[in-house]
């Protein structure tokens, strides 16, 4: 199994874009493309970035394919137009 961390911080001026944009977009994207979400941490106060998304998928190979879909790498365009601090990490 393979985890993917995503972790940004919303430009202040974007939040209610960002909002729709998650729950109507990105969310659902995660799914059809293969990516079982299993949590979202939110950081209130503090240092670190203002959220930090996981998920799973079967394979560190599954997990490059379904990144290197046309459908990701729209959402992924998407979503960085609307964060700061942007990264992607994967682990095994």
């Amino acid at each position: 199994m393979a985890r993917l961390v995503l972790s940004w911080n919303v430009r202040p001026q974007e939040e209610a874009a960002y909002y729709e944009f998650i729950v109507q977009e990105f969310a659902p994207a995660l799914s059809r493309v293969g990516i079982e979400l299993e949590e979202v941490w939110l950081t209130l106060y503090g240092e670190g970035p203002q959220v930090i998304v996981s998920g799973n998928a079967p394979s560190r190979e599954a997990l490059q394919q379904m990144l290197e879909t046309e459908e990701w790498k729209e959402i992924e365009a998407h979503l960085k137009t609307l964060v700061t601090d942007y990264r992607l990490r994967i682990f095994d």
